[in-house]
């Protein structure tokens, strides 16, 4: 009934954006009976173009035609498209509905659950491991969003029963009706503030749509530790079960950590399990487990079940990534770090002293948020950038060594001569990593080449 309703009211579908989310959306809306037609600014990569001409789906690359694009009953905004550009201006003066993937993938889930994560930092790991729990339970599940598959493309070629969504704020911007039945917030701090006018209040308010849809039978998961989200939780009118996480306080409901032992409930029973036994190490690793454990037990999960997944959950990619240990030293690749929060919680990690590699594409960098750590920690700093000015600025009264490099041999070779046996060479570049770099893989890529070659 929703189905035919929604293709009665829109038959022309415009997908502006030809990655992973603009070429699944546009498998899915083409299966779904949409006429589709996909616009990409610059050049689209070889796979997606096959896939959209075997699918017959027409699209252009290079630029934006207006006449093919403003007919358009429905626009699907690809998340890297800022609202500012001269196209979306347009549209939006012409009123034509604007959505995100996760919203047009909503659509079509039929009886589908979801849980969908966000927040500054931790999303991706709370994500990878929530969908570990589930997988290991034996549930039908698929992990989607910014990690791995679109979730629209998911839908089109092979559907599960549970989705293990990883969703960004840009995404959330253009959702309509999407609904998560469980809804993550790991925590907000100021990132992306260039797509959002620089105005911190517009990013919070953008992250809490991820429960503006939720009613009385879904749950909303946050952590109560977090200042920003706390000040902000009662300006919200929501209505699914919060259960909260913390460290600091003892929760009837949600989970807490006290003595070194970690506590859920949801309903009557407790579920309880020694922060030693975590796989994911650092305090900011315990609450994205206490965030994937609280989600779990409210899918019935056994206990049994919950504890063997969080023992034996392998860490991502590129996400405080044990590389290798050559002569001594350890090194750790971070490269997913893209702010310095992330770097924060990085360096809070480590028990050995750090030759920490910083740099990249500066968003517009507080350094001062990780001061204390670098003091108490990093005995050199080596640079990995085009521009280094503030790095130097900000540390070069606390760190005795920093070098300037510009590449990553260069980077790994510098950190390896200042390191002593005993000691840790982190990649954690708080940056955006396109002066020198594709993208944060490449970095990371890059980085684990050259240390394997040392």
């Amino acid at each position: 009934m929703f189905r035919t309703m929604i293709l009665s009211m829109i038959k022309r579908f415009v997908i502006l954006g030809g990655g992973e989310s603009g070429v699944g959306s546009a498998l899915l809306a083409k299966q779904q009976g949409y006429d589709v037609f996909l616009s990409d600014g610059s050049s689209l990569k070889n796979e997606y173009r096959n896939e959209l001409m075997n699918a017959g789906i027409d699209f252009e690359e290079g630029k934006h035609s207006s006449e093919k694009i403003l007919n358009a009953d429905e626009v699907m905004k690809s998340p890297g498209i800022p609202e500012k550009t001269e196209m979306m201006k347009i549209i939006r003066e012409k009123g034509i509905q604007v959505i995100s993937e996760i919203e047009l993938a909503y659509r079509f889930k039929g009886d589908s659950k979801i849980i969908a994560i966000t927040g500054s930092n931790g999303k991706t790991t709370t994500t990878a491991l929530t969908h570990h729990i589930c997988h290991e339970a034996g549930l039908d599940c698929a992990m989607v969003g910014n990690i791995g598959d679109s979730f629209a493309r998911r839908i089109a070629e092979k559907p599960a029963a549970l989705y293990v969504v990883e969703v960004s704020s840009f995404q959330l911007d253009d959702i309509i009706t999407f609904r998560p039945d469980i809804a993550i917030l790991t925590n907000i701090t100021e990132d992306h503030l260039d797509r959002y006018d620089y105005k911190f209040e517009n990013y919070i308010k953008s992250k809490f749509r991820i429960t503006m849809n939720q009613q009385s039978t879904d749950y909303f998961i946050y952590c109560c530790d977090d200042e920003v989200t706390m000040e902000y939780l009662n300006k919200f009118n929501i209505h699914s079960n919060q259960l909260p996480i913390s460290m600091k306080k003892e929760l009837p409901n949600g989970a807490f950590i006290k003595d070194g032992d970690m506590y859920v409930r949801t309903g009557q029973d407790f579920t309880t399990m020694s922060v030693f036994d975590f796989a994911l190490k650092g305090k900011h690793n315990q609450y994205n487990t206490m965030a994937a454990c609280v989600a779990a037990t409210t899918l019935d999960i056994r206990k049994e079940k919950i504890r063997d997944a969080v023992q034996n959950f392998q860490n991502l990619e590129h996400r405080m990534e044990h590389v290798a240990t050559v002569r001594g030293v350890e090194f750790i690749n971070d490269s997913k770090a893209t702010n310095v929060n992330s770097t924060w919680y990085a360096l809070e990690s480590m028990t050995k002293p750090t030759i920490l590699i910083l740099g990249g594409v500066d968003k517009g960098n507080d350094y001062s948020l990780i001061d204390e750590l670098v003091n108490e920690k990093v005995k050199a700093i080596i640079c990995l950038g085009t521009d280094n000015r503030k790095i130097h600025e900000a540390f070069g009264n606390k760190v005795s060594t920093i070098v300037n490099t510009s590449t990553a041999a260069e980077a790994v070779h510098a950190a390896f001569h200042f390191a002593d046996k005993g000691d840790a060479v982190l990649l954690s570049p708080a940056c955006a990593s396109f002066d020198l770099f594709k993208n944060y893989e490449d970095r990371g890529n890059q980085f684990k080449q050259v240390v394997k070659d040392l």
